[in-house]
Formats: structure tokens, C-alpha cells, sequence
């Protein structure tokens, strides 16, 4: 079912990709441009900056989205596309969004 998902969402140099994929524990996002295949800014849960959080997993995946936003600003990269892969749009990934998009990005 993921590689049929794939399929649809393609970045480009003006608007990469945002690939996100979350464990049971951990949250982990990267801006990929597919067609240099790399990856230009990433950003998880498991960062030194977020050891000492006392929050949930949905807090701190608001958290991890603020950090990406703030490392693509750096980049100069303002629309982005969302690859939420398999995953349903609520909880961690909704929060991640959100913490996303309160930085300024747009996708």
C-alpha cells in the first residue's frame, strides 16, 4: 500500500516533499527533493533537544513540526507537499502538521 501512495505524492526542487514516519515511542520527519533524491532538512523525537521534555507523544510531535519549520525557513523553502504515508491524519501526525504550519509553510 505504500509504494501505491508513492506513487501520487512527488516533490520537486519548488515544492519537496515532507515524509514522515512514526514508531510506537518516536516521531521522525525529513524534507526530501525527489528529484536529487536527498534530504534536505530532518527533524525526530530522539534529538538531544528533546531529552529533558515531560510531555506526550502528541505534544512533542508539535514540538518536532515547530524544529522542521524553523529548519526549512533557514532554507528558504516555503511550500512544501505532505506525505503522510500510511498513516491516518489525526494525533501525532495532526500535531506535527500543525506545528508545521504555525511557522509559516504552506502545503
Amino acid at each position: 500500500m505504500k509504494k501505491k501512495n508513492s506513487n501520487k505524492i512527488f516533490g520537486n526542487s519548488n515544492r519537496p516533499r515532507i515524509s514522515v514516519f512514526r514508531s510506537n515511542k518516536e516521531i521522525y520527519v525529513q524534507i526530501i527533493d525527489d528529484l536529487c533524491g536527498t534530504t534536505l532538512v530532518s527533524s525526530s523525537s530522539k534529538e538531544k533537544k528533546f531529552h529533558k521534555y515531560k510531555k506526550n507523544k502528541t505534544e512533542l510531535a508539535y514540538e518536532v513540526g515547530k524544529l522542521l519549520g524553523n529548519r526549512a525557513k533557514k532554507l528558504k523553502i516555503q511550500k512544501l507537499v505532505f506525505d503522510k504515508g500510511r498513516y491516518l491524519y489525526h494525533g501525532r501526525i495532526k500535531s506535527l502538521a500543525e506545528g508545521i504550519r504555525e511557522i509559516g509553510l504552506k502545503f
